[in-house]
């Protein structure tokens, strides 16, 4: 037994075995007969026993899954900086948290498309629950990141995990995915958790946490979708926080948005890698030995890249200058875009509720606020 037994992906040895015992489940054909809408059974089950290991799994059917999703709710996904990526090395992206599944299902198109490490990413395992989407999140080289858990267990748990990422980096050269907060960013504030990277350092077995963290190359990653596909879908949480009162979540709502965030209207999404952390952290390191104000200023390293770094698209303008009642980014749309927006706009909030309606436009306004505060800093 590992003692990450618990929180690990399938390894290769253990795919068949999987694949067998889930092949028979209904939510399995239906995956496999959107993916491939003219497959017979005998080419089912071919497909089935051809899957002898996790890039098998993720090469010949996720990666064929989110072609689909692509072509059915979005327009495509364009990329920059990945040129920088060297395809023999790993890094820890750490990403802006937009949907639940796809933020990183696409990077990892986008890794395999152009021939560099896919990563194992972090998910949290209150949306795996069932079995059958367990077995799915470990065929793709998902790792549990446990949540829900009494104050000492947590301390432990987030221990093994720092662990887990730092063997995956640095033993079997993997990279690894993890959102910059836990849960998505819903008011398109991004901002860095400093308790995610706390939690990445406890395995430090350094002096110095900087020169730890420059082993683990850090690289921020910006994902940004011109519709989000769950906008309604995250207002009951947000006006709740605007009124100050306690969010609880419906029975069954991380699968509703998930696969809202699946099959929602995306029309443009943009994916772009970073630079790795590296003299940012030698500057952070000169500045002070205080390891909290350490990570409060590499958190923000990650921050202007990610705000520095997002695409913004006529949504994010059109709801910016909505708001404010201004025409300043009026060159950034057409008309037709603008009146498409205002269609999205009638059809998710009640245009008579104000609050409502700003904390719509809100969300796709922040990521141009923000761009707007960087630059004028």
């Amino acid at each position: 037994m590992s003692k990450f037994d618990s929180i690990r992906f399938y390894h290769d040895d253990e795919v068949s075995a999987i694949i067998q015992s889930i092949e028979q489940h209904p939510m399995v054909k239906s995956l496999i007969d959107f993916t491939f809408p003219n497959i017979t059974n005998d080419q089912f089950h071919e497909l089935l026993h051809g899957i002898n290991s996790i890039k098998d799994f993720q090469s010949k059917i996720i990666y064929h899954t989110l072609q689909r999703v692509l072509a059915n709710s979005s327009e495509g996904i364009s990329s920059t900086g990945f040129e920088k990526i060297d395809p023999d090395t790993s890094y820890l992206y750490i990403s802006n948290h937009r949907d639940i599944l796809l933020d990183t299902s696409f990077l990892n198109v986008l890794l395999l498309e152009k021939g560099k490490v896919m990563t194992a990413s972090a998910m949290g395992d209150n949306l795996v629950k069932k079995k059958l989407f367990l077995d799915l999140a470990k065929l793709n080289r998902n790792f549990m990141v446990k949540r829900n858990l009494p104050p000492r267990e947590l301390l432990e748990s987030s221990k093994n995990l720092s662990e887990y990422i730092y063997h995956l980096l640095t033993d079997e050269n993997r990279s690894v995915w993890i959102a910059q907060r836990e849960g998505r960013t819903k008011d398109g504030n991004d901002a860095t958790h400093p308790g995610v990277l706390k939690m990445i350092g406890m395995a430090c077995n350094e002096a110095s946490m900087i020169d730890y963290l420059k082993k683990l190359r850090i690289v921020p990653v910006t994902i940004s979708y011109e519709y989000d596909p769950t906008d309604k879908l995250k207002m009951p949480q947000l006006m709740a926080k605007m009124s100050d009162e306690t969010y609880i979540k419906e029975k069954n709502e991380d699968f509703i948005n998930l696969m809202s965030g699946v099959v929602g209207q995306k029309k443009r999404i943009h994916l772009h890698i970073g630079d790795v952390l590296d003299t940012e952290l030698d500057v952070i390191q000169a500045e002070t030995t205080n390891v909290n104000k350490q990570i409060q200023l590499i958190a923000k390293a990650i921050d202007d890249q990610i705000i520095a770094n997002y695409k913004l698209w006529p949504t994010n303008y059109i709801a910016y200058d909505l708001l404010n009642n201004t025409n300043t980014f009026e060159k950034e749309y057409t008309d037709k875009e603008k009146q498409l927006f205002l269609r999205r706009l009638e059809l998710k909030v009640d245009k008579n509720n104000e609050a409502m309606v700003d904390t719509f436009l809100e969300m796709y306004a922040n990521p141009v606020v923000n761009k707007l505060k960087l630059q004028n800093a």
